[in-house]
C-alpha cells in the first residue's frame, strides 16, 4: 500500500492516530515572487486551482478538493480542468525531480470515468517514465476518491537548460520541507 493509499484511508481518523508517512511537502518556489499567479499552482489566484505538490518516492502526488464552479455537466468536472490538473502535476515532476522548467509540447489524455464536483477530494500522482536530452515524458493519473482510476495522460515536456529556466522561468531549484507531513484536504 502506497503512503498516499494510507494517508486516504487513515484521514478522518484523530490525529494522535496517524502512522508515520514518507511524503514530503514541495516548496513552491515561486510562492514570493511578485505577479506570480499560475492557473495550476498560485496560492493567491481565486479563479486558479490552486494545487500542492508531495513527493512519495518517483512521484510527484497532488490532492484536491473540486469546486462547483469546475464543472462542465451538472455535478461533473470538466474535462478542460482534469487536463489542466494532470499537465500541472507533470510540470511538477520537471521541477522538482529533473530540477529544471519546460513546457507541455505534447499533452495525451484518456478519460476513463466521470469525476463528481460533489467528491471530496481527488489524487493525482506523476512520475517520469523516460528522458531523452531535452525531452522527458511523463505519465500522470487521477483518481475519484474511491480510489478508482478516472483520468490518464501521458505528457511530453520540452525541458529547458538551467541556464534558460533560471533567466526566463526565475527557476533556481524545487526543494521539499524537511518534516514529514500530511496533507489537509
Amino acid at each position: 500500500m502506497t503512503n498516499i493509499e494510507r494517508f486516504i484511508e487513515r484521514i478522518y481518523e484523530s490525529e494522535s492516530d496517524k502512522e508515520e508517512y514518507d511524503m514530503k511537502k514541495i516548496i513552491n518556489p515561486w510562492k514570493d515572487m511578485e505577479g506570480y499567479n499560475c492557473f495550476g499552482c498560485s496560492p493567491d489566484n481565486e479563479a486558479g486551482v490552486r494545487m500542492e505538490f508531495y513527493e512519495d518516492g518517483d512521484e510527484v502526488v497532488s490532492i484536491w478538493k473540486p469546486r462547483p464552479e469546475y464543472q462542465g455537466w451538472l455535478n461533473t468536472l470538466h474535462g478542460g480542468i482534469q487536463s489542466v490538473l494532470l499537465d500541472e502535476i507533470c510540470g511538477w515532476v520537471v521541477f522538482r525531480k529533473l530540477q529544471t522548467g519546460g513546457v507541455t509540447s505534447k499533452m495525451e489524455t484518456r478519460f476513463r470515468k466521470s469525476i463528481s464536483t460533489n467528491d471530496t477530494h481527488v489524487v493525482l500522482r506523476a512520475s517520469l517514465r523516460e528522458q531523452k536530452r531535452n525531452i522527458a515524458i511523463i505519465e500522470a493519473r487521477l483518481y475519484n476518491s474511491m480510489g478508482e482510476l478516472c483520468t490518464e495522460a501521458t505528457c511530453t515536456y520540452f525541458t529547458f537548460p538551467k541556464e534558460k529556466a533560471e533567466t526566463e522561468m526565475h527557476f533556481h531549484s524545487c526543494e521539499v520541507e524537511q518534516e514529514e507531513i500530511l496533507p489537509l484536504i
